[in-house]
Formats: structure tokens, C-alpha cells, sequence
């Protein structure tokens, strides 16, 4: 398997079951509807793990543009492959989205809200104040992307296997402590690409995509994977 499939497989496996879990919580006659959102964190913090765990060892399982770009940016990979790497999140994210759509056809035409159907497969703010948003967006992405080269950095967690885990806490304690303003995206292909999807799938009473939003949890991850990545490299300088 190539960088490339891998990272659209491990994307795809982020956005299935980080959207899957929101689909299940906020879907009429769904068995866990309305179980809130420590399940949701809980979820899309196991998403993360299981995505890196799966396809880690192959491409490095960054599954996140932001990631990516905060790598490069520091010099930690490659420029030339940035494209294909962020062409195979996008379209992993989208294909997981799709296979979402799929697993709860019995249950689109039984809920009511446009918003509820949204949120499943992109974020939304509480408040929507843009410039605050994309101030929730920084800060988070920030935080996610200077915490994952922290773990990376420690070798032991590395060499007994428990690294992608670790980054799945991490996006549990983020999600739960700064998830509440926006949803906390920190990723932009895993809110485009689904946003995406929303737009185009045949789901019953979904409303507009909301796309005046969309381009908040894109800069916002982008900016601040960027300068999470560098601040790290400025502190302990590697």
C-alpha cells in the first residue's frame, strides 16, 4: 500500500467513525441518540487512534491537512508530496462521509432539523461570531499539532506502540475542553470534504450546507497547525 491510499484509508476511517459517532448521538431512533457529547469527544478521539494505528506505519498517518502542512513547514517531510497527501485526505474524508450517509439511511428521514443533519458531517458554531471562531479554530490546532510533536518527540511511547493512542487523548482532551465554541474541526479535510458530501447527497429535509461558515474551520486549522509546528521547533528546536 502507498502513501497516498494510505492516507485516504486512514482519513476515510477518521471520518466514518468521528461522523458516525455524531450521526449515532444526534439521528432520530438512532440507540444512542441524545447521549451527548462526551460520546462525541470519546468518539472522534477513538477515530484518530484507530485512523493513526491503521495506517501509521505506511504513510505516518497524518490524515489531517494541517498536519501536514505543519510538517513540511519545519522541514519534518517532504514539500513534493504535500499535494498528494492532502488530495488523499480530501477524498478520503469524503468517501467516509458517504459510507456515514449510507450506515443511517433508515434513520435521515425520521429526524427533523436541518442543523442536526449538518452537524453530522461539519462543524457549526454555538456562536456565530466568525472572527472568534477562527480564533477557537487557531487556538485548538495550535494546541493539537505542538502536542502531537510533543508525543512523537518521546521515544519510548513510540517503541511500545502506544503513540497514536496518546495523540487520541490528546484530541479527547481538546475536544472537551475546547470543543464547545465551534466543534472543534482542527482538521480542514475532515470538515470540507464532508461539507462537501452534505451538499450533494440526497438526504432528506438537509437544508443549505451553510458554505458562508465553511472557509473558518479551514484557515483556522491551517494558521494555527502552522505556527503550533514552528512554535514547537522554536522551544525545544526539533
Amino acid at each position: 500500500m502507498n502513501s497516498f491510499l494510505a492516507e485516504l484509508v486512514g482519513t476515510m476511517f477518521l471520518v466514518l467513525l468521528g461522523d458516525g459517532v455524531v450521526a449515532a448521538v444526534v439521528l432520530a431512533k438512532s440507540k444512542a441518540e441524545n447521549s451527548g457529547w462526551m460520546v462525541i469527544t470519546t468518539g472522534w478521539a477513538m477515530a484518530v487512534a484507530i485512523a493513526v494505528y491503521a495506517v501509521g506505519r505506511i504513510s505516518g498517518g497524518h490524515i489531517n491537512p494541517a498536519v501536514t502542512l505543519g510538517l513540511a513547514m519545519t522541514h519534518k517531510f517532504p514539500w513534493h508530496d504535500v499535494p498528494k497527501y492532502l488530495a488523499a485526505q480530501f477524498l478520503g474524508a469524503f468517501l467516509g462521509a458517504i459510507v456515514v450517509w449510507l450506515a443511517y439511511l433508515a434513520h435521515w428521514p425520521l429526524t427533523e432539523g436541518e442543523e442536526k443533519k449538518l452537524v453530522i458531517f461539519c462543524t457549526t458554531p454555538a456562536i456565530r461570531k466568525l472572527h472568534l471562531n477562527l480564533l477557537t479554530e487557531f487556538i485548538a490546532t495550535f494546541v493539537l499539532m505542538f502536542g502531537v510533536l510533543a508525543i512523537v518527540a518521546n521515544t519510548a511511547p513510540g517503541q511500545s506502540g502506544l503513540t497514536p493512542l496518546l495523540i487520541g487523548f490528546l484530541v479527547w482532551a481538546l475536544g472537551l475542553s475546547l470543543g464547545g465554541p465551534t466543534g472543534f474541526a482542527m482538521n480542514p479535510a475532515r470538515d470540507l470534504a464532508p461539507r462537501l458530501a452534505h451538499a450533494l447527497l440526497p438526504i432528506p429535509g438537509k437544508g443549505a450546507s451553510d458554505w458562508a461558515y465553511a472557509w473558518v474551520p479551514v484557515v483556522g486549522p491551517i494558521i494555527g497547525g502552522l505556527l503550533g509546528a514552528l512554535a514547537y521547533v522554536h522551544i525545544f528546536g526539533s
